[in-house]
């Protein structure tokens, strides 16, 4: 016995001691893992060592059913049967294309390449005495140029098409004569092959066979008539494999050196519930799919206890010497995972009440921890598309990236002994059930040329890429930056609005109080009596709204904060001549306020939000912006707002975000005339003596090509953000007219919806901002190819899409699209001053430890940094969005509780960024920045100063005081309201 074989065989059998039920704990470990820390995408690289693989399966790729001796296989027959509409007879014709399937494989840079071998072709009858020594050439001829390429096999026995004459004559694998059968063809194979095979499948994906091919007859052979047939054709594929392994294993082994196992498919299952029961059926579920073939491979030599209970005599029993045949034959865990039928699994039945999932990480750790840490192989792994997609395979690029990365987080955190990942599969094929409705393969089969043309899909790009660095190595732009940002930074934190409450709170309450002296000293109110009214001149101060708002504010750190008025509540009808005095006095006293606190107010005019117009009820009601009167009427709201508030605001934003897809472009005319019409009315009325500045604020999130080593997505992107952003933008801060490539776009679909500008508006418009401020949330991907799967944009022609690694909330969490954003304005408007005024993820309001907000905020406000540091980008502030949920629900940095307001963890985390300046670099020295100058000295500074007033009754011994009085007073007492 040699060395290697001892081994193997300690191994086999010890993998018998693994703890049952022991895979339970996988759902508990994996919701105790950092979130959402642990989903974000980890760039390493695999094992040097790692199997790169790619596979096929003979009857779907083959064809030449019946050329050079091949027998009829079940398939052939079950194609034929029914109202079966396709056939493999040809399939992609790999049998007459050994010569294009090597040069494939050969470009894809793979190590080894999993095919299976058609019974039929080498033993037409299915036995020795029909042997086919022309079948077998086919087989020993890719073989040898599989080896001139430096690509090892890995040769499945069977993959589903057993020869029809053992179906028709024995019953196919009801019959347990097959398993005889079966060894002695397997004994053929390892003997004309296993010189150069070290890698051998024996049976693939037997779930399939015996429940789809014996039980629902959704595959060859078609029989459902017995529901306990697929458990005992079951019986017979465990006995069957295990004959070929101990045949292996004792006369081919030693010499040969091979590995053999069983290719299992599974599914993956979470709970409906957080409940032990719940967990239990997850189990379960994974027992009656996948542990129905591993426990007696890898366990004790049988079935799940969980089948045993609920199946009963349906399901059949290993004798002691079974058992011991069959335990340990496996000599490591071929694993099969994606679209296969097993993930389908027909119905819910065995789901058991649960929710069927798509996790491979979740589940190579199951079976890590459910079968005692076996080598595992994933010997098919893959997704599809529909079969009209030719060569741009989007969605199949993106669940291959998915399940790649999750193999490489299962091997590098989680500890798995994971040896190989097989992408399936190398070519479009027959595709078994669904005939050629929908395309598997890394390449692209033309079925309409004689020669089945093969094109490379992204997808094969793709895995090329991936295989040649040997996973995802983190590159330097991946890496967090360490910097700060300059001393004049603009901080700040962002609402859509803020709480308006017109009355003033203090000395409002009329009612008398109890002072408990003699105890706590607490007020206790006595019903029945009142004060008189006081009469005094109402001070900013009094406003409890404000107080609290401001004081929520300079709790976050910022020295900047962001709000939007509203404009049809400050001018109801439109004529700025009768504004809203009272509303118009909080607004002011409120930025007068937060100047007081050291916090700088950015001031909105007009937000645009889809629910409603905020236009004055005569204007909302006259259509709108189409309005040629709109724009001026905005010009005089905006003096008005300048008027009375522009002493203390000196960042002013006109439009906030009017750059929405539900905009028309007239509409968008109007609203760059009015923006400009406000911002010269700034420039010539109000610059010189306020100094401050106004510009508009621009949605933008980014456009990333969804195959960036394609250039046939590189426009779209730049189609699609010419469009969204650039519309409104170039105007302003370019040409003084829209995108040249939206206009050419729109010329050849014969468009005429894009307003021309006439002379005057190009010289109102052009150049209308002091900086560059934009809202950015998230990040997308386009591509020109379309997928009915996805969302498309026929104007356009572009297909928006997401990378299924990405963190989802339900927005993509994308860090470094910001960073691509800002670069592209710095590259289209130079060295613009620009301000990130938005920017923040959603998240459950009850989530205080919002643990998703603070990986957010940390990660973009970094990529910002390296746009700084890095690239030279002009960035002058960063506002998070938003403060709190009550007004921005789902975003806020503040939670609240019936009336109590409560502090997340990212206003702490966003709070230490702001008082570090960034991400200082440990050990350096501290950043020296001058003190800052006390802000606006001229302001009515308001002090603090308590007053308490008594009204003393005396009454029954009790000492009644009236009113607790706190208020402020003026240095210099002139007051604006």
């Amino acid at each position: 016995m040699s060395g290697l074989f001892a081994l193997l065989t300690f191994v086999a059998l010890s993998s018998a001691d693994a703890k049952p039920h022991a895979g339970l704990k996988t759902w508990g470990r994996f919701s105790k893992l950092p979130y959402p820390g642990d989903k974000a995408f980890l760039y390493d690289t695999f094992p040097s060592d790692f199997i790169w693989a790619v596979g096929t399966a003979a009857y779907q790729v083959e064809g030449a059913f019946e050329k050079d001796g091949k027998g009829l296989s079940i398939w052939d027959t079950f194609t034929r049967g029914g109202n079966r509409m396709a056939t493999g007879d040809v399939g992609s014709d790999s049998y007459h294309n050994i010569h294009a399937d090597i040069r494939a494989i050969r470009q894809l840079g793979v190590t080894h390449y999993r095919f299976s071998l058609s019974w039929s072709r080498i033993f037409p009858n299915g036995t020795r005495g029909s042997y086919n020594e022309i079948g077998t050439n086919y087989y020993r001829t890719l073989i040898k140029r599989l080896k001139e390429i430096r690509v090892q096999p890995v040769v499945t026995l069977y993959h589903w098409d057993l020869p029809e004459h053992l179906q028709q004559s024995l019953g196919g694998w009801s019959n347990p004569e097959l398993v005889e059968i079966f060894k002695d063809y397997s004994d053929f194979c390892f003997h004309e092959f296993g010189d150069d095979v070290k890698y051998w499948i024996t049976i693939d994906n037997p779930f399939v066979v015996a429940q789809h091919g014996y039980g629902t007859g959704v595959v060859a052979p078609g029989i459902k008539n017995d529901p306990d047939l697929p458990f005992r054709v079951g019986h017979n594929l465990l006995k069957a494999h295990a004959a070929a392994w101990h045949l292996y294993n004792r006369r081919y082994r030693p010499r040969q050196q091979g590995k053999l196992s069983m290719a299992l498919a599974s599914h993956w299952i979470k709970p409906r519930r957080t409940r032990l029961e719940s967990l239990r059926e997850c189990q379960c579920s994974l027992d009656h799919v996948l542990g129905w073939f591993a426990r007696p491979l890898f366990a004790d030599g049988d079935y799940p206890p969980c089948m045993r209970e609920r199946l009963g005599s349906r399901l059949p029993s290993f004798t002691q010497e079974e058992r011991e045949q069959v335990r340990g034959t496996a000599d490591f865990f071929a694993l099969s995972h994606g679209a296969t039928l097993s993930f389908q699994l027909i119905n819910d039945s065995l789901k058991f009440g649960q929710l069927e999932d798509l996790d491979l990480r979740m589940l190579l750790y199951w079976v890590n921890a459910e079968y005692d840490k076996p080598p595992i192989f994933v010997v098919q792994s893959g997704w599809y598309v529909l079969g009209n997609t030719k060569i741009e395979d989007p969605k199949h690029m993106y669940y291959l990236k998915r399940f790649i990365a999750e193999a490489l987080k299962s091997i590098i955190i989680d500890g798995v002994n994971m040896i190989g990942y097989t992408a399936w599969s190398l070519i479009d094929g027959f595709e078994w059930h669904r005939e050629y409705g929908i395309r598997r393969g890394l390449y692209y089969v033309d079925f309409n040329t004689p020669d089945m043309k093969r094109e490379p899909k992204t997808s094969a790009t793709f895995y090329r890429n991936v295989i040649h660095k040997n996973g995802f190595p983190e590159l330097p732009e991946n890496k967090p930056a360490q910097g700060m940002f300059p001393c004049d930074f603009a901080w700040g934190v962002s609402a859509n609005s803020i709480q308006v409450e017109t009355t003033p709170t203090q000395f409002a309450d009329p009612n008398v109080y109890l002072w408990n002296i003699s105890n706590n000293g607490e007020l206790i109110k006595l019903e029945g009596f009142s004060a008189p009214p006081l009469h005094r001149a109402t001070h900013c101060a009094d406003y409890a709204t404000i107080r609290q708002q401001v004081d929520e504010i300079r709790q976050v750190g910022v020295n900047h904060f962001h709000f939007s008025l509203n404009w049809s509540a400050l001018v109801p009808t439109g004529d700025v001549a009768y504004p809203n005095t009272t509303l118009l006095g909080y607004y002011r006293c409120f930025t007068r306020q937060l100047v007081q606190a050291n916090v700088t107010p950015v001031v909105t005019l007009w937000h645009h939000t889809r629910q409603r117009s905020n236009l004055p009820t005569l204007l909302d009601t006259a259509n709108r912006w189409l309005n040629r009167k709109t724009p001026e009427a905005f010009a005089d709201y905006a003096r008005l707002c300048y008027r009375e508030m522009g002493a203390h605001v000196k960042m002013w934003i006109t439009l906030n975000e009017p750059n929405d897809e539900m905009v028309s472009y007239q509409e968008g005319h109007q609203m760059l005339r009015a923006h400009a019409l406000a911002w010269h009315a700034y420039d010539q009325e109000f610059r010189h003596t306020q100094r401050g500045q106004v510009s508009l604020a621009l949605h933008m999130d980014w456009v990333e090509p969804a195959f960036s080593f394609s250039r046939e997505d590189v426009e779209p992107a730049k189609r699609v953000l010419d469009f969204y952003v650039g519309w409104l933008a170039e105007p302003i801060f370019g040409s003084g007219d829209y995108p040249m490539g939206m206009r050419n776009w729109l010329r050849q679909l014969n468009s005429l919806e894009l307003p021309v500008f006439n002379e005057e508006d190009r010289q109102l418009v052009r150049g209308t901002y002091d900086f560059f401020a934009m809202s950015h949330f998230s990040t997308k991907l386009v591509t020109h190819a379309k997928e009915d799967s996805y969302t498309y944009t026929e104007m356009l022609e572009v297909q928006h899409m997401i990378d299924t690694t990405w963190i989802m909330s339900p927005r993509p969490v994308v860090p470094w699209g910001l960073r691509k954003a800002l670069n592209w304005v710095k590259q289209h408007y130079s060295d613009v001053p620009i301000y990130v005024m938005a920017n923040g993820v959603q998240e459950d309001p009850a989530r205080f430890k919002d643990s998703l907000r603070v990986y957010y905020l940390y990660n973009y406000i970094n990529e910002a940094l390296k746009a700084f540091t890095l690239d030279g980008v002009n960035l002058k502030g960063y506002f998070a969005y938003a403060l709190n949920d009550q007004r921005d629900p789902g975003f806020g940095l503040y939670g609240q509780v019936h009336e109590e307001v409560i502090v997340k963890a990212s206003l702490s985390n966003y709070r230490n960024i702001i008082q570090h300046n960034g991400f200082p670099i440990p050990g350096a020295s501290p950043q020296q920045c001058p003190a800052l100058p006390q802000p606006c000295p001229d302001c009515h500074i308001l002090i603090r100063r308590p007053v308490v007033g008594f009204l003393t009754l005396v009454g029954s011994g009790v000492l009644i005081t009236l009113g607790l009085i706190i208020y402020y007073t003026a240095k210099r007492h002139k007051e604006y309201y």
